[in-house]
């Protein structure tokens, strides 16, 4: 088994069931070092404060040789600021560091796979972000370990201090139309329509509750690549459930929810070249813009409903 010396980020909140899942996957794996963030209680609930205070006692439950880092808020920053003020934390503290939010579960290779990778690409300015999830499931899995991508789930993820630098929440490039009309270029017109409201609104700051759009717009205007692996690695619980903040039920819930996870083979096959899977990431952009069976239900759904499904 591999020694995790990799930092290991964990973001929580108020959910204790899924929390203790991803905990013991992370007890399984023994990082030396652990971060947990967690956003506060919304004001006037009670099931918050119960359920946090829930979560806390779980994620305190270290038995291992660790390094333990706690920043437990009183407030409520939501689910937009909650977490990226949280891995903004991590990253200030450690030069790189794997992340996992409390209701993304790890198969038992995760982790390997994104210390491997963080050292073999730590100054490679090309790549920003080693994923682990492949929501097709698996990719050209008999010939590599992984791809690139222009894009990369958050579903349980690796990066560095030095790709992170360049998060920004109110992306405030976007009011520039150089970065549009290269931003287009990259997504080509559909797709870039199908980003620019969320673009558009979080620019303006209007009920911004996500981080993620803010990560992908960050890498796309860096020219930035995701290493996706050839087996997915995450099975996001949160999908479906009563809990889940933007993928309740539906289509998007059912189709990358709770999908199952691999085991990789190592040493892992790594690429002699860093260039985007563009194969890859057209089937994988048919599914979200209007040529898959989840367009049926409107390019508005899409966009409430499925950001944390695709980060771009």
């Amino acid at each position: 088994m591999t020694t995790l010396t990799t930092p290991v980020g964990l973001i929580v909140f108020n959910r204790p069931s899924t929390t203790q899942k991803v905990f013991e996957a992370i007890r399984k794996a023994k990082p030396a070092k652990l971060f947990i963030a967690s956003d506060g209680p919304r004001p006037g609930r009670t099931d918050d404060l119960e359920n946090c205070n829930a979560v806390k006692k779980i994620v305190k439950n270290v038995d291992w040789d660790c390094q333990v880092y706690t920043r437990f808020s009183d407030s409520n920053a939501g689910c937009g600021h909650g977490p990226a003020n949280g891995i903004s934390w991590i990253f200030s503290q450690v030069e790189e560091a794997i992340i996992l939010e409390d209701d993304c579960l790890p198969g038992k290779d995760f982790f390997a796979f994104c210390q491997e990778n963080l050292a073999r690409y730590r100054n490679d300015q090309r790549v920003m972000l080693v994923s682990g999830t492949n929501y097709l499931g698996e990719w050209k899995a008999s010939s590599q370990s992984y791809h690139f991508s222009k894009y990369g789930g958050i579903w349980g993820w690796a990066s560095w201090r030095r790709a992170w630098e360049h998060f920004d929440f109110k992306i405030s490039l976007w009011g520039q139309q150089e970065i549009r009309d290269r931003l287009k270029d990259t997504m080509g017109e559909k797709n870039f329509k199908l980003r620019a409201r969320i673009y558009q609104q979080t620019y303006q700051g209007d009920n911004v509750d996500w981080w993620d759009y803010q990560w992908g717009f960050a890498r796309l205007i860096q020219s930035g690549l995701a290493i996706v692996p050839s087996k997915n690695l995450i099975s996001n619980l949160g999908c479906g459930t009563q809990g889940a903040t933007h993928l309740q039920s539906g289509t998007a819930a059912q189709k990358f929810g709770n999908q199952p996870t691999f085991e990789m083979k190592f040493p892992l096959k790594h690429n002699a070249f860093v260039v985007a899977d563009d194969g890859y990431d057209t089937k994988l952009l048919d599914a979200f813009s209007g040529r898959g069976s989840i367009a049926q239900r409107g390019t508005h759904f899409i966009l409430k409903k499925f950001r944390r499904v695709l980060t771009s």
